[in-house]
C-alpha cells in the first residue's frame, strides 16, 4: 500500500470524511480501501500545511544536504526512532528516510534534491459572492476539475472544492461571506470542524505528555528513595 499513488483530491474526501464523523473508522478503511497510519499521516499533513501536504511529496518537497545529513545522523544516534525524525525534520516518509540512511551507509553522499519545476498549488484570494458563483458554475460544467478550476480563475484548491461543497449543501445563498461574526457549531465547514478537532487533539496530548512527565518523576524519585535505603 505504501506504493499506491493517491491523488490530493481523494485524499481530501477522506479526511473530510473522517472529520464529519459520519462514518466510523473502520467505515473509512472499508469504503476507501486505506490503511489506518495513511489516514492519520494525510490528517497530520493537512493540519500542517493545508493542501500542499497532500500533494504527491515525491514531486514537491525539497530538501537540503544539511537535513539529510542532520536526520540521519539522529538515526544513527539511537536516540530516535524512524518515525520521530520523520515528524522532527518535516520528512514526506520514512521510506524517504531510509534512502538516505542506506546511501550513508553504502558511504554515499547525501546532496541536495535538485530544485525541479512542478505542478504547484494556486493561492488563495479574496473573492466576490459573484465571483464564488462563477467559479463553482465552471467546476460543475468541467467535471468537478478542482485544479483546472482554480488555474483558470486564480484561485486556491481548496477554496473551489469548499464552495463547490456549500453550494451543494446550501445553493447559492451558501456562497455569501458571512466573515464577522460568530459561527454556530452547526455552520462550521467540515475543514472548520477539523481544525477544531486537531485543536482539541493537541491539547489532549499535551495533557497527557505533562502527565507522563510527572509520573516519571515519581517513579525517578521514588527509586533514588529506595536506592538510599
Amino acid at each position: 500500500m505504501s506504493n499506491t499513488f493517491y491523488p490530493s483530491d481523494f485524499k481530501y474526501e477522506v479526511i473530510m470524511a473522517y472529520k464529519s464523523k459520519e462514518y466510523s473508522l473502520k467505515e473509512i478503511y472499508i469504503k476507501f480501501k486505506i490503511p489506518k497510519v495513511t489516514l492519520y499521516n494525510w490528517v497530520e499533513k493537512f493540519e500542517k500545511d493545508g493542501m500542499d501536504g497532500l500533494l504527491d511529496s515525491k514531486k514537491w518537497k525539497r530538501y537540503s544536504k544539511e537535513l539529510k545529513e542532520s536526520a540521519v545522523r539522529d538515526y544513527c544516534s539511537g536516540n530516535y526512532s524512524q518515525y520521530e525524525i520523520v515528524r522532527k525534520y518535516g520528512i514526506s516518509s520514512r521510506g524517504v528516510l531510509q534512502k538516505w540512511i542506506k546511501k550513508y551507509n553504502s558511504h554515499g553522499e547525501l546532496l541536495d534534491t535538485r530544485t525541479r519545476r512542478t505542478h504547484s498549488m494556486t493561492k488563495g484570494r479574496k473573492t466576490t459572492w459573484k465571483e464564488r458563483i462563477e467559479i463553482v458554475q465552471d467546476a460543475l460544467a468541467n467535471g468537478k476539475n478542482y485544479q483546472k478550476t482554480s488555474e483558470k480563475h486564480q484561485v486556491s484548491y481548496q477554496q473551489v472544492y469548499q464552495w463547490v461543497r456549500k453550494y451543494e449543501v446550501g445553493g447559492w445563498d451558501s456562497l455569501k461571506d458571512r466573515r464577522g461574526r460568530s459561527k454556530s457549531v452547526e455552520e462550521l465547514t467540515l475543514e472548520e470542524k477539523m481544525k477544531l478537532e486537531m485543536r482539541r487533539i493537541e491539547k489532549e496530548n499535551e495533557r497527557l505528555r505533562a502527565e507522563n512527565a510527572f509520573l516519571k518523576k515519581l517513579e525517578e524519585i521514588e527509586r533514588r528513595r529506595k536506592s538510599v535505603k
